[in-house]
């Protein structure tokens, strides 16, 4: 039994005439018939009185009846949440992003709840490692990482720069200080994070290379935690400009270039190569793009070079 066959079987009992649930259903009496007929062998019960010509259901017909209009009904409320989704109106946005990358979503989704304040928005703070994964397995629809995947399943565009600043309290001997070499830094005790990252392992890479000490005496698990400490005049750190840039501002903390040290971090929008996004996901991209062509903001859309050649190689592929 199949939807149309419901449809049919509803429309002779409700028009009362196999002709005229012909003609509502845009079909031929005759293929009516033959639905009609179809249906009643796949139930094994004759569901309309055959001496009758007025479409009298039979006792399996009217308990048939019953649930074919659920089944009718369910199907509309099924295209209408389907439209619903297409318009916005329902839905959810789903992103895997560690507590730093979830502070430079913030703007765009900001923007993106404004626009459409009826899609759920679920941020899951999720370890950079495992992002790959939870994308993979459809946990969620979007990821954020400071670095290029390495899957061949995934696909990455640039959304974001920040940079990696040095920070002190207003009374540290540096905060005078406008620029200071990497050397200066040799004494300082630094304030870390506790999770390994790429930016991590090249602050490590640069005072290897400049033959400077690096004293990491205190390790803490957020950002938040470690520009408090810092603010709170114990030693110093190197923290995302954005995380501090509230701090900085009201003169809580103070930012001092090192010349060795101009990291610039990246970060990238990633999601399932060749995956079809959903449309509260092609509405988020979109709001992303957005913001990009915006001088006022930081965040930029450049999609992964290397996929944009990709495709451009399956389109003339397929144009052989």
């Amino acid at each position: 039994m199949d939807l149309y066959q419901v449809e049919a079987f509803v429309a002779v009992a409700q028009e009362r005439s196999f002709s005229r649930a012909a003609i509502r259903l845009h079909r031929t009496q005759s293929a009516i018939s033959q639905t009609i007929g179809k249906l009643e062998e796949g139930l094994g019960e004759k569901v309309f009185e055959r001496s009758s010509r007025d479409g009298t259901l039979t006792a399996a017909g009217q308990v048939l009846m019953q649930y074919a209009l659920q089944l009718l009904n369910l199907r509309e409320r099924a295209k209408d949440a389907i439209l619903d989704l297409k318009s916005l109106h329902e839905g959810k946005l789903t992103v895997a992003a560690n507590e730093f990358t979830s502070l430079c979503l913030l703007p765009a989704l900001h923007v993106y709840h404004r626009l459409h304040p009826s899609i759920k928005i679920q941020v899951q703070r999720t370890l950079s490692g495992d992002v790959a994964r939870q994308i993979l397995t459809h946990q969620v629809e979007f990821g954020v990482l400071s670095f290029k995947p390495e899957d061949e399943q995934l696909c990455s565009t640039i959304f974001y720069r920040d940079e990696l600043v040095f920070v002190v309290y207003p009374g540290h001997a540096l905060a005078a200080a406008k620029t200071v070499s990497i050397h200066d830094l040799g004494g300082e005790s630094f304030v870390a994070h506790n999770v390994t990252s790429p930016l991590r392992i090249k602050v490590i890479e640069a005072f290897q290379r400049t033959h400077t000490k690096l004293r990491m005496d205190v390790e803490l698990p957020t950002l938040s935690s470690i520009k408090d400490f810092v603010r709170m005049g114990n030693g110093v750190a190197l923290v995302p400009r954005m995380s501090v840039e509230g701090e900085l501002e009201r003169g809580e903390l103070v930012a001092v270039s090192v010349k060795e040290l101009k990291l610039e971090r990246t970060l990238r929008l990633v999601t399932r190569r060749g995956s079809a996004l959903s449309h509260a996901g092609e509405a988020f991209l979109s709001v992303c793009k957005n913001m990009a062509a915006d001088p006022k903001h930081r965040s930029v859309f450049e999609p992964d070079v290397g996929e944009i050649l990709r495709k451009k190689a399956r389109a003339e592929k397929a144009k052989q």
